[in-house]
C-alpha cells in the first residue's frame, strides 16, 4: 500500500523558516497540503521570498519577525499566528545558532547562556505558548531540530551540543507528557548539511568547499536541506499514526 503524505487542514509554524533547513521543512509542509506561518529574526527578505513561494502553491503563509529567545516576542507572535491561522496543530523548533569553537577554558562566559537561549529556552517557552491549544485539535505535533552532535560530543563546541541536549531532554519529556492528549513529539538529527551555517561551520573545519567533502560523505553527497525536510513531512503526516518520541538522525547512516 502507498503511504500518501497529506497534512491538508492543518496549520505550521516553523522558526528560523526563512533559509536553510527551516526554509527547505516550511515549503515540504506545504507541498503537503499545510498553510504556514515562518518565523525569522532578521532576514525580512528571505522571509517574504519563503512566503511567496509557499503562496504559489496556493497555501496560506505569513511571516513573523520574532527572536526566539526572547519570550515577549514569542508571546506576540504566538497571539499573531493564532490570531491569523486560527490554530498551530504543527511546531517545528528550529531556529538555531552556533557556538564560536572555543574550547570551555576559553569561551566567553556568556555564550552558554546565548545559545541555550535560542536552542533550549525558546522551544520550551514556545511549547509551552501553544500546546493548550494543539491538545483541543486531536493530533498535534513537534519537532525538534537538533544536531549530530550529541552524538559525538566533539572538542570545541561545548555550548552547542549542551543546549542541543537539553532541547532533546525536552522533546523526549514532552513525548510522553503529551502523548495522552494526542500530540507526538520528535527530534530530527541532521549531520552537516549544505546551508550558510553549514559552509561557515565546514570552513572552519578547513573545507573552504563543501564539495570538496561529497567523496567522504554517505551516498556520495553532502546532506541537504530537503533530506532534513523529508523527514519532518513524514513524522508530521498521517503516514505517522504510532510513532512517538523518536530521534531520527538525517546523516546517511553515518561516516
Amino acid at each position: 500500500m502507498a503511504i500518501e503524505i497529506s497534512l491538508a487542514g492543518r496549520v505550521a509554524l516553523v522558526t528560523g523558516g526563512s533559509r536553510g533547513i527551516g526554509r527547505s521543512i516550511a515549503l515540504q509542509l506545504a507541498r503537503a497540503g499545510a498553510d504556514v506561518a515562518v518565523n525569522y529574526r532578521r532576514d525580512e527578505d528571505a522571509a517574504r521570498a519563503t512566503v511567496k513561494e509557499i503562496q504559489a502553491m496556493g497555501r496560506r503563509a505569513h511571516a513573523y519577525s520574532a527572536a526566539v529567545e526572547n519570550r515577549d516576542d514569542l508571546e506576540r507572535m504566538s497571539a499573531d499566528v493564532l490570531r491569523d491561522f486560527g490554530a498551530v496543530h504543527i511546531l517545528v523548533n528550529n531556529a538555531g545558532i552556533a557556538s564560536r569553537g572555543q574550547k570551555v577554558v576559553d569561551s566567553d562566559p556568556g555564550e552558554p547562556a546565548r545559545v541555550m537561549g535560542v536552542h533550549v529556552f525558546g522551544p520550551f517557552h514556545l511549547c509551552q505558548l501553544l500546546i493548550p491549544q494543539m491538545r483541543a485539535h486531536g493530533r498535534g505535533d513537534i519537532v525538534m531540530v537538533s544536531s549530530v552532535a550529541t552524538r559525538k560530543f566533539a572538542a570545541n563546541g561545548a555550548p552547542y551540543s549542551m543546549a542541543k541536549s537539553a532541547m532533546e531532554a525536552l522533546a523526549l519529556t514532552l513525548a510522553k507528557e503529551e502523548r495522552g492528549n494526542g500530540i507526538r513529539t520528535h527530534i530530527v538529527s541532521p549531520t552537516l548539511t549544505e546551508t550558510e551555517m553549514g559552509r561557515r561551520l565546514s570552513a572552519a573545519r578547513g573545507a573552504a568547499d563543501l564539495r570538496a567533502l561529497d567523496k567522504t560523505s554517505p551516498f556520495g553527497r553532502v546532506s541537504q536541506p530537503e533530506d532534513v525536510a523529508a523527514v519532518v513531512a513524514f513524522l508530521v503526516s498521517d503516514a505517522n499514526p504510532y510513532v512517538n518520541g523518536q530521534n531520527i538522525a538525517v546523516d546517511g547512516g553515518g561516516a
